[in-house]
């Protein structure tokens, strides 16, 4: 039996994977806040032992995912053996038995369920309405964070042959558009500067609403009413990705409502064998064709992209189509991920699977292909100036203030802590790393 009878209850969220698990997270963290629970950041030692929930909101896109989504579980139960532990997400959605077998786990949530968790967890518990005592952090939605995203569409109806996730999160659902538009409005009123999209399939949003609607007509009404100061998109499929997005984006620099220089777009192969088994809807000359009209029309934008290694079938010749592609192409960062099968798919049945040692060396040679072109986009930058949002956190490492860019620069300047959450011009003097530059404010 699990007692419950201290006034003061803490809550800790862990999140893994995905920005639409980042936000659902947020979401039930500022409703549990809201019905008098206090949240605990676990980042402000000491935190073991206090809280009474533990809420993992889990991944399972990869072997690995699944594996750090179980340390997750398990990590919670140790250091808070008296809580109640609720798990939630994509790995509780396929492998609700596996996780039943970790004991100290009391509930399992699936996704049509995950928004329940406040309630649920304040029937369980009875929270006092007096947040904010010693050692547990208020929270807000979005809190500690300069962007906080807004989930606009879920599910997904591609099905690629190595993807658990449409298994996971049902078929593609989108938020009103007028939704959408009220709450980036809000946003705005909260004092929040710039908001990230995001969804499962970002590019799908619309096509089930009555009436039907595209992510550019969204975008339009966003860049047109000036819900918000700056927009950023997450991932968005190369064919979903259309011209008319990218004439946007380019229109709207330095305006209010602008939407950022920022791509980032899925490639996973550039073999147009490995595609077509993937079940992937496009081929490598479409990819280029999308990469060079983005570096035409907006010559400063980040472009990034997903690739997938060792998918079954990548044979030395399909390796080399994938890091010749990539290496031709103006993209400024690379996601590499290793195949791994995912019981459930077509692919994981596939033949051909790669050793993985040989894997492992071909993700190697693409990531430091990565941080190669990384690096050259940064050193092409350099004596340049860019409007970065300052973020509410410093820099662990230095100390200096720390922003992005609209076209994803991380850059660190000097300045007090008035800055925070404010827009400013920077010098861009030079590299502070592989992954970051250095500026002056202007």
């Amino acid at each position: 039996m699990i007692k419950r009878y201290k006034k003061h209850l803490g809550f800790t969220i862990t999140t893994l994977g995905c920005k639409v698990n980042q936000f659902e997270s947020e979401q039930i963290a500022k409703e549990l806040v809201d019905a008098g629970f206090n949240y605990i950041d676990t980042t402000l030692p000491p935190v073991d032992g206090q809280a009474d929930l533990c809420i993992i909101n889990t991944c399972t896109v990869t072997h690995k995912a699944s594996m750090q989504s179980r340390q997750a579980i398990r990590q919670a139960i140790r250091k808070h053996p008296d809580a109640v532990v609720i798990v939630t997400g994509c790995y509780a959605q396929t492998e609700p038995d596996a996780i039943q077998k970790i004991e100290g786990v009391h509930h399992i949530v699936p996704h049509q369920d995950k928004s329940h968790i406040p309630i649920m967890a304040t029937s369980l518990l009875k929270p006092t309405t007096d947040a904010g005592v010693d050692g547990v952090s208020p929270w807000v939605a979005g809190a500690n964070k300069t962007r906080p995203f807004l989930k606009i569409q879920d599910g997904c109806d591609a099905f690629c042959s190595y993807c658990i996730v449409p298994h996971a999160r049902g078929t593609s659902r989108s938020v009103a558009l007028k939704s959408v538009l009220e709450q980036l409005e809000q946003f705005k009123q909260d004092r929040y500067h710039e908001v990230v999209l995001t969804g499962i399939h970002l590019g799908r949003y619309g096509r089930d609403l009555q009436p039907p609607a595209t992510l550019f007509d969204l975008l339009k009404q966003i860049t047109g009413r000036q819900c918000i100061d700056r927009l950023r998109l997450s991932s968005i499929e190369p064919l979903e990705l259309s011209g008319d997005i990218i004439r946007l984006v380019a229109g709207s620099k330095g305006t209010p409502g602008e939407i950022c220089r920022h791509f980032h777009i899925p490639l996973q192969s550039g073999d147009d064998d490995i595609l077509k088994k993937m079940n992937r809807p496009y081929r490598r000359k479409a990819f280029k064709e999308l990469v060079l009209d983005i570096n035409k029309v907006v010559p400063d934008a980040g472009i990034g992209c997903d690739v997938l290694i060792g998918f079954p079938g990548e044979t030395d010749e399909a390796f080399e189509n994938t890091y010749a592609l990539i290496r031709e192409l103006p993209l400024t960062y690379l996601h590499v991920f290793p195949f791994s099968p995912r019981e459930g798919t077509p692919a994981s049945g596939f033949p051909g699977q790669i050793p993985q040692q040989v894997v492992k060396e071909r993700c190697r040679h693409i990531r430091e292909l990565g941080q190669s072109k990384r690096r050259a986009f940064l050193d092409s930058q350099a004596g340049g100036s860019a409007m970065v949002l300052v973020e509410n956190k410093r820099d662990r490492r230095t100390g200096r203030l720390k922003g992005v860019s609209s076209n994803y620069i991380t850059i660190l300047v000097e300045g007090d802590d008035g800055l925070m959450n404010t827009f400013q011009e920077v010098q861009l003097t030079g590299l502070h790393d592989d992954q970051s530059m250095i500026g002056e404010l202007l």
